[in-house]
């Protein structure tokens, strides 16, 4: 019996830290992913700023709320605008921004092969 409560003790002490690391994870990722408003160029995982402080328990406890990830992006982009994420969700807004990259190669792709055939003739 003494083993069984050891044992099960471990369980639940193991299952506990793997939850742990788990959030930890999660709360780095969103944080890795919001800039700081304060700090130019900065991350709110790399800023040490109040801004940043503040954001960093205002994601926590939206975690501990059971907010998932978009959740927490979509709150904090109604409060201070799409500029707080470094990787926006592409929407019809946004939508060029997101295809220009695209589209100026493949028209430099077209230009290219068009000139090089006139070469060619």
């Amino acid at each position: 019996m003494k083993n069984f409560l050891l044992q099960l003790f471990f369980l639940l002490f193991v299952n506990n830290a793997l939850l742990c690391m788990e959030k930890n994870d999660q709360e780095l990722k969103i944080f890795k992913n919001l800039r700081c408003l304060i700090c130019q160029g900065q991350s709110v995982a790399d800023s040490n700023s109040d801004f940043a402080q503040t954001i960093k328990l205002v994601v926590k406890d939206k975690l501990k709320d059971g907010k998932s990830e978009n959740e927490i992006y979509d709150f904090l982009v109604s409060k201070y605008g799409e500029w707080i994420v470094y990787k926006p969700q592409m929407n019809k807004t946004n939508f060029i921004l997101w295809a220009s990259p695209y589209l100026i190669l493949i028209s430099g792709l077209i230009l290219f092969f068009y000139l090089m055939r006139k070469r060619h003739k």
